[in-house]
């Protein structure tokens, strides 16, 4: 399909681009209120599996502290800041992510780039969300992101790689901007973001 092999990408390059171009007084200002909030780095930086499970460096802004100020590590919930929670309601930490669209590791809409660890825990048929780019957004982002159980996440993701079109595209990304509005699924319960995949029962 012409819109898969080439076109995504293209419309991947012009959007990112365009999107940083429009948002540099946004991210600069986010830049430096992380700056004086957390310190360096400002930038999280983390691997995370690509297309067909190749690593990569994701970028976002920091939302936490690394550690306590005695120095010692902190679960997820206590290292989550005031600042980071409302970063992450409004998604804003995500857009560093941008530059990685633009270097070809992810796409604007895709399943969402998970740890390195989970590769081996994916049944056949979740592992199949790899053959498409992660992207920023994603189809089981704007059917209630981390209120969903992994099993149905999944099931989303690999029904996207399979109705991939322009206007499947075009529809994620307007149901996105809708979303950061309602500020919903963020974390599930009980969790600063969402509990660990620790594999399938139906494996």
């Amino acid at each position: 399909m012409f819109y898969i092999r080439y076109g995504k990408r293209a419309f991947d390059l012009v959007g990112a681009v365009a999107g940083l171009l429009f948002l540099a007084p946004l991210l600069l200002v986010t830049a430096i209120v992380v700056r004086l909030h957390l310190g360096r780095p400002v930038l999280f930086r983390q691997l995370r599996p690509g297309l067909r499970g190749t690593l990569f460096t994701i970028f976002k802004f920091r939302t936490m502290r690394e550690r306590d100020p005695e120095g010692c590590d902190l679960a997820d919930e206590y290292r989550l800041t005031v600042v980071g929670r409302l970063l992450r309601s409004m998604s804003v930490d995500e857009l560093p992510e941008l530059w990685n669209v633009v270097r070809g590791e992810m796409s604007l809409v895709g399943p969402r780039p998970l740890l390195p660890q989970y590769l081996m825990r994916y049944t056949p048929m979740q592992a199949r969300r790899h053959e498409a780019r992660p992207g920023i957004t994603g189809w089981a982002q704007v059917n209630g992101r981390n209120e969903l159980d992994w099993e149905r996440k999944f099931e989303l993701d690999v029904w996207y790689v399979d109705h991939i079109s322009v206007w499947f595209d075009l529809k994620i990304l307007l149901l996105t901007a809708g979303e950061i509005f309602k500020r919903r699924g963020i974390n599930q319960d009980g969790h600063a973001t969402a509990q660990e995949f620790l594999g399938s029962e139906k494996q």
